[in-house]
């Protein structure tokens, strides 16, 4: 599948294979629980919109004795560089971040990316499921639709 861009640039993401979910934002957290459970996953990076969501999110799934770690800009640079590096080493298996860590990171193990909550252009998502699927690996890349203006989001994408 080739996904174009623009008229002059295209991305193509090969290897990467996309699903949407539609789920009442209720129904979330006991949808993502169940997909964690269920997939077969080296590392997976969960982007959401805003910091609390990133903390109280990472928080339920320590809880759920998930190996999860967050980033996001309520935290100083060398915290956020600190908790980068531990999850590229391989010290945790799920990242819960904001769109901090949407561009520019490149981390081999990263075979799942999950739109916990829709970005908010088509270039962003295509940033965003980018992260999966790299270096020749295969990669899934799984988006919760949750309400008229996620839709409009997946229509553009």
């Amino acid at each position: 599948m080739e996904i174009y861009v623009d008229d002059e640039a295209k991305l193509t993401l090969h290897g990467l294979v996309q699903h949407y979910i539609k789920s009442s934002e209720l129904e979330k957290k006991r949808k993502l629980n169940d997909l964690l459970d269920a997939l077969d996953f080296n590392q997976v990076v969960i982007f959401v919109k805003s910091v609390n969501r990133a903390a109280e999110l990472n928080k339920l799934l320590v809880e759920c004795n998930f190996p999860s770690i967050c980033i996001h800009s309520g935290m100083s640079q060398e915290e956020r560089l600190t908790r980068y590096k531990g999850f590229k080493e391989g010290h945790k298996r799920i990242l819960v971040a904001t769109e901090l860590v949407g561009r520019g990171i490149d981390i081999e193990r990263v075979n799942i990316v999950i739109n916990y909550d829709m970005p908010d252009s088509a270039d962003t998502y295509l940033h965003r499921v980018g992260r999966a699927g790299r270096f020749g690996t295969k990669g899934l890349a799984i988006t919760f639709v949750s309400s008229a203006s996620d839709s409009e989001v997946l229509n553009q994408v």
